[in-house]
């Protein structure tokens, strides 16, 4: 929800941060491989006892995979760079999970109800995306809904730094991704049939 109504705020610096790495040789892909892992160490820096740390490299890579998709707009996308930011993504999300897993493990069942929740969210949201025909500012069609990446950030960020609550964030987090999945599974309806 929030990457689709408020992207607009933050566009602007992304875009100037997008164009800045173009003129020194970045390459998009570059780029998504650079979020890719200072993201995807979010879950062993967690695990390693730096909560806050493991929050700043996670929103760093976030803000890097956003960058990256408005570089490959300024340029040409590459097929290839949409099923790897994708992919990345998940690994990403992946890592934080077993992170906060072996860190919590009074919520691994929580966390692996999450897991599922994701797959089906993501699976609705790929397959609309590789069938629909309705076009997008990005390679497929992207399917707003309650749960998007920032979302998914925050819920994480809560989950790390309030070890307190982090049964009730995660399952709070998989009620929003089953939400989600409605959602698209309901959109795919209307735009299928």
């Amino acid at each position: 929800m929030l990457d689709t109504h408020a992207r607009k705020w933050v566009q602007p610096g992304i875009e100037t941060t997008a164009r800045s790495f173009l003129k020194a040789g970045f390459t998009p892909n570059g780029v998504t491989v650079a979020a890719f892992i200072i993201g995807g160490g979010t879950g062993i820096v967690y695990y390693a006892g730096f909560p806050i740390l493991a929050v700043l490299l996670l929103w760093l890579s976030g803000f890097l995979d956003a960058v990256d998709g408005s570089m490959a707009r300024l340029t040409k996308p590459s097929p290839f760079g949409t099923v790897m930011d994708v992919t990345f993504d998940r690994i990403v999300e992946i890592s934080v999970i077993l992170g906060v897993a072996a860190v919590h493990p009074k919520a691994m069942w929580p966390l692996l109800l999450l897991s599922v929740s994701i797959i089906i969210s993501m699976t609705i949201f790929l397959t609309v995306g590789a069938v629909s025909e309705k076009e997008s500012g990005k390679s497929f069609y992207y399917q707003a809904g309650l749960a998007e990446r920032t979302e998914g950030f925050i819920l994480f960020s809560l989950m790390m730094l309030f070890p307190s609550i982090v049964v009730w964030t995660t399952l709070l987090f998989v009620a929003v991704e089953l939400f989600t999945g409605f959602q698209r599974f309901a959109e795919a309806k209307r735009l299928l049939s």
